[in-house]
């Protein structure tokens, strides 16, 4: 009988080019696209998915997997002897726990819920040490199990209308605290059943502020599910500012913010796509934004303020690969405070970015040891970072194979 299925790549034994190709397919990337990413010709990529040419070199190879967002770089060699995850991290401990919690129906009245006031204080308290901790997975990870539990109660025993849209509104920033924690773990069902649940709770709360940070946070799992949802993550984006507009004359600092925040996200999308001119123009928008905050405000979720935009910057720069302005970027940001340790470490996995897309090396390899310092959490489950390790620990300059291998060590890598 006759099989007119797209074979699996992640079952049936197959060639790297051939593997290629179906990746790339299921992404939305042309040959010129992609081949345009990769600094190579269209022809080049036909010659590698046809077999003409062998598997590139590891540089090559994790470049492409970082195009592809492969889960794992066995997905796309298909040598499954050493199983090397790259977009998604390391289950963490607690993941399981957090689970359970996000899966179970909380239906029994056996107990009283805690006030929305009691939860949204508890929340602070939360997202507080999330930014505080350099192991805030960990942190935010033990918290979260009876905060799920607790603002779900809360909302099955309102008895009101207006007490409901409150409790609503908790339960939907607990599921926004959750997507930080789930995020990049090896559950993307749970991590698209925390972001669909979190919508939903914002919707019902009709606050604007929650809204904004679902939709915020529901854009950046659409994004990062690759080029075929960016269309996807755009229309969220759009929809959510054309909401907020009508609330801005009067809004408070936290809608503000998250308004520039959401701006910034389409600026980003935009310079995932290549589209220089929309990327820049989108940064314009928030970094107006932020001027109507405090110098003094950060966002307590997006981390959206002034000092941010420097940050933003080297992200726009290194999306749009271009290595001298993303190092000029990193320069001048470098000298801004970031509060947040979780923020500040995914700032240097940008610089470091930057600095390897300039042909820095030495330094890419430094400031991502400084990224591990603020928050090893961060960086334990970064694709970026662990892709440009695992490129350096293939370097022809001995010190910097060493330091690489190190590096590796400690983001677990290199474990048997």
């Amino acid at each position: 009988m006759p099989n007119d299925a797209t074979p699996d790549p992640y079952t049936d034994p197959m060639g790297f080019g051939q593997r290629m190709q179906i990746l790339r397919t299921r992404r939305g990337l042309s040959r010129p696209v992609i081949a345009g990413l990769l600094g190579m010709s269209p022809s080049w990529v036909k010659q590698v998915e046809t077999g003409q040419l062998q598997m590139p070199k590891l540089p090559i190879v994790l470049r492409i997997a970082e195009l592809l967002r492969v889960r794992d770089l066995s997905d796309l060699t298909g040598d499954q002897s050493t199983p090397t995850e790259l977009f998604i991290g390391p289950g963490h401990p607690r993941l399981g726990a957090v689970r359970a919690a996000v899966n179970t129906l909380t239906l029994s009245g056996d107990r009283q819920a805690p006030s929305t006031a009691h939860l949204a204080a508890r929340l602070a308290t939360a997202w507080a040490a999330r930014h505080q901790a350099a192991n805030h997975r960990e942190v935010i990870g033990e918290l979260l199990p009876g905060l799920i539990r607790d603002a779900q109660l809360a909302v099955r025993q309102t008895d009101t209308a207006a007490e409901r849209r409150a409790a609503q509104a908790v339960l939907s920033e607990v599921y926004s605290l959750s997507q930080f924690f789930v995020a990049y773990q090896p559950d993307s069902a749970l991590l698209w059943r925390v972001a669909e649940r979190g919508m939903v709770a914002a919707q019902e709360s009709e606050d604007p502020h929650v809204i904004g940070v679902a939709a915020w946070l529901a854009a950046q799992a659409l994004r990062d599910s690759g080029p075929s949802h960016f269309d996807a993550a755009d229309a969220m984006t759009m929809e959510a500012l054309g909401y907020l507009e009508r609330f801005l004359p009067d809004a408070d600092d936290r809608t503000v913010a998250i308004t520039g925040a959401l701006q910034f996200e389409a600026g980003y999308t935009a310079a995932r796509r290549g589209q220089s001119g929309v990327a820049w123009g989108w940064w314009d928008k928030a970094k107006a934004t932020s001027r109507r905050l405090d110098p003094a405000y950060y966002h307590p979720i997006s981390s959206f303020s002034q000092a941010i935009m420097g940050a933003h910057a080297v992200t726009v720069a290194v999306e749009l690969r271009a290595g001298g302005e993303s190092v000029q970027q990193a320069v001048a940001a470098d000298t801004t405070t970031i509060p947040s340790r979780p923020r500040l470490a995914r700032h240097r996995i940008e610089e470091a970015r930057a600095y390897q897309l300039d042909g820095q090396q030495e330094t890419a390899l430094a400031t991502l040891e400084r990224a591990h310092r603020a928050a090893p959490e961060t960086i334990q489950y970064n694709g970026y970072a662990r892709r440009i390790v695992l490129e350096e620990t293939e370097s022809k300059v001995p010190a910097r194979r060493q330091r690489a291998a190190q590096l590796a060590e400690k983001l677990g890598l290199l474990a048997a």
